[in-house]
């Protein structure tokens, strides 16, 4: 009685590890810690639009739940051997069905922004990141350089 209890909790767990979602990087509404700040001018701007290909990562359970769907409706088919036969032929077919029309990989498009920037200790940088359309920057308009552990931000300065 103890076993489909069991059962019911792994397939529950396994559901939520398989689809929850991915924590994201640093957002503008988080607190995180900075390594140092340093201001400076804009020398350039550059939009760039970048097109990146997004695989679907679940692609081998959509093959699965395919195999399987097709297994249960084959099996409803014929009796005796007839019914094994269904039941391997429908496990296949929906395997197949799964298989193409589950794949969901397309393109994305990124709008980045490159910023060549003379920062105020003589150094001068290039950054790229999203553009963030509440953010728009010209040439010559002063900025900090938000280094933050393992990447860096641009925001205007205040």
């Amino acid at each position: 009685m103890l076993k489909p209890s069991i059962n019911h909790l792994l397939i529950l767990l396994m559901t939520f590890f398989i689809t929850a979602p991915v924590a994201s990087g640093y957002q503008r509404d988080q607190a995180v810690p900075v390594e140092k700040v340093v201001y400076g001018d804009i020398e350039s701007i550059r939009n760039i639009t970048e097109k990146q290909l997004v695989e679907d990562r679940n692609l081998g359970w959509k093959t699965f739940g395919g195999a399987l769907i097709g297994g249960v409706i084959g099996h409803q088919f014929g009796g005796g051997s007839g019914q094994d036969v269904a039941t391997v032929l429908g496990a296949i077919v929906g395997a197949g069905v799964g298989n193409r029309y589950g794949d969901s990989t397309h393109y994305q498009e990124l709008k980045l922004v490159e910023l060549m920037i003379n920062q105020e200790d003589g150094q001068q940088v290039m950054i790229l990141q999203d553009l963030d359309p509440g953010m728009v920057f010209a040439v010559g308009d002063e900025v900090r350089v938000v280094y933050l552990q393992g990447r860096v931000r641009v925001d205007r300065a205040m």
